[in-house]
């Protein structure tokens, strides 16, 4: 899942090589958060949220097969 994300996120930013995605583990749930340049912020997220949510809604969907909750959290 942490690859997913990367490559996703590096196809939309203009700085890819400050991509970084760690992953926190507990119990049934992982929490993935993604970390990018701040000027690249804005790109991510996307107008009202939607790129945000469409790799979310990726996430929960390859999630399924793995029987795991992923959560994304973008830090700053």
């Amino acid at each position: 899942m942490k690859a997913l994300i990367s490559d996703i996120v590096k196809a939309l930013v203009d700085q890819p090589e400050q991509v970084m995605v760690s992953e926190i583990e507990s119990g049934h749930t992982v929490i993935l958060e993604l970390s990018v340049a701040k000027s690249d912020m804005g790109k991510v997220i996307g107008k009202r949220g939607r790129h945000a949510d469409a790799i979310r809604t990726i996430l929960s969907a390859a999630a399924g097969k793995a029987r795991k909750r992923y959560l994304l959290e973008i830090v700053e």
